[in-house]
């Protein structure tokens, strides 16, 4: 531990990047503790990326796309821990599992914006709590296509009820008729992208 901790300090001329990797790799690998190891990796990656950026602040999880990636992380691991000790397969690994941790929090910003937009369009009109429940659940991912009906029992409303938000929210511009597919009509989000 006093080696790679006097490494972790003054790598050298290497790549920042490649001390992240190298930093998770081989604590995890000196494994100094009994439990927390993988986590404490983790949280050495994290500085050590700090230090690449120069920024404490960072709008991405590496910790958290290694934990969506964990199979692969611990195929990796073994693979590059019990091989020829050739670090070059996980260093590939982790720089691309950085990259889609990148990649992803730029889709969770698109997301957040999108809706900062959608709802800046309508912050002068009111809107009655059913509209905004379902507008809020359609910003979030609504599974499937809204109809009418499936408004009124989100909302424990009628169905003429939902008919008049829904016709309400097609006038001001906030959902769009779907071209028709079947017996009843689906509504989508109008967003402007």
């Amino acid at each position: 531990m006093n080696r790679f901790l006097r490494w972790f300090e003054s790598p050298g001329g290497l790549d920042p990047l490649f001390v992240v990797g190298l930093a998770h790799l081989w604590f995890v690998t000196v494994h100094p503790f009994e439990d927390g190891n993988g986590h404490i990796a983790r949280a050495i990656a994290d500085m050590a990326l700090a230090r690449s950026e120069r920024n404490s602040q960072r709008f991405y999880s590496l910790s958290g796309q290694i934990h969506r990636e964990r199979a692969d992380y611990y195929t990796m691991l073994e693979h590059t821990q019990k091989g020829t000790l050739d670090v070059t397969p996980w260093q590939e690994w982790f720089l691309s599992c950085l990259s889609r941790a990148i990649e992803s929090s730029q889709d969770t910003l698109r997301a957040v914006l999108q809706k900062a937009h959608f709802w800046e369009r309508f912050a002068q009109q009111p809107l009655n709590a059913r509209q905004v429940r379902v507008l809020n659940q359609l910003l979030e991912g609504f599974e499937g296509k809204l109809t009418t009906s499936k408004w009124a029992k989100l909302n424990k409303s009628s169905h003429d009820t939902a008919y008049r938000d829904i016709l309400d929210l097609v006038e001001r511009g906030a959902l769009r008729t779907d071209p028709a597919d079947g017996r009843s009509a689906s509504y989508s989000l109008a967003i402007d992208n």
